[in-house]
């Protein structure tokens, strides 16, 4: 069975740090590309950042330069470091692995709303952590 387990959320004030973790049950998720995600309310869910299995980054433009993502296989761990943390940062966040190759995410267009909602079934989601940030 495959799991991921998110940790770390909670509620900052605007200009705060957070930083999740996300522990995945087995090794050989480490040979796919892993990520985060968000949803907020009323809202489509969308990437913020992932990492390739060669280590190669990639992020939401609006996370750009204040967000880090990094992963450690030994640890079985991914994590998402959070800087300068903005109001319209609050939403759910998801760790996340595609299941299905059709559903690599790990690039620009994999993390697009249009592409999570095509590619949703053939990803595997982790249960969540909440951000909140307040102004």
């Amino acid at each position: 069975v495959r799991r991921l387990v998110e940790s770390g959320g909670g509620s900052v004030q605007a200009g705060g740090t957070l930083s999740l973790s996300c522990e995945y049950s087995i090794s050989s998720m480490s040979a796919l590309c892993m990520g985060w995600f968000r949803q907020a309310p009323g809202k489509e869910r969308e990437g913020v950042a992932s990492i390739d299995v060669d280590g190669t980054t990639t992020y939401a433009n609006s996370v750009k330069g204040r967000f880090t993502i990094s992963k450690d296989d030994g640890k079985n761990t991914l994590y998402l470091r959070m800087n300068s943390l903005k109001p319209d940062d609050t939403a759910m966040y998801y760790c996340a692995a595609p299941s299905e190759f059709t559903a690599w995410f790990c690039d620009s267009e994999g993390l697009s709303a249009p592409f999570v909602a095509k590619h949703h079934d053939d990803i595997r989601w982790g249960q969540g952590t909440q951000v909140t940030v307040s102004s």
